[in-house]
């Protein structure tokens, strides 16, 4: 290990970092994999994973956080039919799969059954790689979804009634455990995000949310990062520190050392969101997402053997995905 890296930590954070990342090498080898998802630009390089709602620019549920806010970048589609064609088009373009998603109603749920059809359609006339952002879904809904074709499940975790009810606007944390039941009984691959920093900018319930997702063999995890968006309640709210969200993957990496864990798209971009992804890298994660430059140069000083793909960073590595490389113009 190179000590620089460590240097300005104190000697509890020392400790846990260097754990961190003794067991990430011991369990995932040396392959860091860097990411590029939704139809990103980096360089001459973009993403193939597009991320598609089905319910337009239309949310119920509206989050604290979000406002459904997150919406706006997606394609945006409300009708079967036009998924289908979409879909298509987009494999036509070059897309490796598809990131399905959209608004919540206020049960947090969304119009899936509408779509079971289309998305059959896709799975069987189509090669793309189909991912579904689900909203908290009930057990018919996620046995549905797999057999139509969904590959991953992936789901917001709380770990607390307060979250789940002052954030998301859910009836309580049961919903959220019961659709985390729902996901791992019905054979979807179920890929948890956290989101640091979602109590207005505090780390408060993320610790008690890893504690509910190991009981459940995720098949990869996602730690994003409060983001503040303009006309929402948080627009003004600073996310959690670096060193914040650091110590939260690398309590990840030892409560769950063979799961992949990735730092996520949605993560501050300035100067805190490059120490940020310095630190995960120390702190045991094995994926990134919309990465710099600096990011690759320390996994390789580390050690470490940069590879990319063109996907959402719930993907395991494929060869099919892959990228020799994207790198800055």
């Amino acid at each position: 290990m190179h000590e620089k890296y460590f240097a300005d930590l104190n000697a509890e954070d020392r400790g846990l970092f260097r754990e961190a990342w003794k067991t990430a090498r011991e369990y995932h080898g040396k392959d860091f994999t860097f990411y590029l998802p939704g139809m990103v630009r980096y360089g001459r390089e973009r993403g193939r994973y597009p991320a598609v709602s089905i319910t337009g620019n239309v949310c119920q549920l509206l989050c604290e956080h979000c406002k459904g806010k997150l919406l706006d970048p997606m394609i945006q589609v409300t009708e079967p039919d036009a998924l289908i064609e979409k879909g298509k088009m987009l494999e036509n373009a070059g897309a490796f799969g598809l990131l399905l998603s959209g608004g919540s109603d206020l049960k947090g749920r969304l119009p899936w059954p509408k779509y079971y059809e289309a998305i059959t359609s896709l799975s069987r006339e189509t090669r793309l790689y189909l991912s579904a952002h689900t909203g908290f879904p009930d057990r018919k809904t996620c046995i549905k979804l797999k057999k139509a074709g969904i590959k991953q499940a992936l789901i917001d975790v709380m770990g607390d009634e307060e979250t789940a009810e002052r954030i998301y606007h859910l009836n309580g944390l049961k919903t959220v455990l019961e659709s985390m039941d729902a996901i791992s009984e019905s054979g979807l691959q179920f890929v948890p995000h956290i989101v640091a920093g979602l109590m207005y900018g505090k780390i408060r319930a993320e610790y008690e949310a890893l504690e509910l997702i190991r009981r459940h063999q995720p098949s990869a995890l996602v730690i994003v990062v409060l983001t503040p968006l303009k006309d929402t309640p948080m627009a003004h709210v600073s996310p959690p520190s670096p060193l914040e969200v650091a110590r939260l993957i690398a309590k990840a990496r030892l409560m769950m050392p063979g799961v992949s864990i990735s730092l996520g798209c949605e993560r501050p971009r300035n100067r805190d969101g490059l120490e940020m992804e310095r630190l995960a890298v120390l702190a045991g994660a094995n994926r990134m997402a919309v990465w710099s430059e600096e990011a690759v140069e320390v996994a390789e000083i580390l050690g470490l053997k940069p590879r990319f793909q063109l996907t959402c960073c719930s993907l395991d590595f494929m060869d099919a995905f892959s990228s020799k490389g994207p790198r800055p113009v």
